[in-house]
């Protein structure tokens, strides 16, 4: 950093005194340059962060959607062959199968909602960050007055 020494007397600002009163406004630009660099950086970490978080909620609830296929999918078959024949002791066989395939449709149905939830449970707004985003502005402000 260059220091405009003046002698004391010659109508320049007397040397010596407080160093913050003799940096040069490239200085003072490149200082803040610097902080605004660091910031964006911290913000860009913060939102990485916490967008891996709600994506690792979004990926439990497709991972529940798609247990909820393979699942239905599987015990619908195994377990509505046995049911059917289980009420076709009492009843038609085409009125045992309508039963048991109401059954399946209706936890089918419960899963699918329990996954929807998960989706729905996801805040892909990232609150920390724009709360931060907000502050950080304020900051700009203060630092441009």
């Amino acid at each position: 950093m260059t220091e405009n020494l003046r002698a004391p007397g010659k109508g320049g600002p007397p040397t010596g005194g407080d160093p913050a009163s003799t940096r040069s406004l490239g200085d003072i630009v490149g200082d803040i340059t610097e902080d605004l660099s660091t910031l964006i950086r911290q913000e860009m970490d913060l939102a990485t962060s916490e967008m891996k978080r709600e994506v690792t909620k979004l990926g439990t609830g497709a991972g529940m959607f798609g247990a909820a296929g393979a699942s239905g999918l599987l015990m619908l078959i195994f377990a509505s062959l046995a049911l059917t024949y289980l009420l076709d002791n009492w009843m038609p066989i085409e009125l045992a199968a309508l039963i048991v395939a109401l059954l399946w449709g209706i936890a089918t149905a419960v899963l699918t909602l329990r996954g929807r939830q998960k989706f729905k449970d996801a805040n892909p707004q990232l609150p920390v960050t724009q709360q931060t985003l907000k502050e950080d502005a304020q900051w700009a402000k203060t630092q441009k007055n």
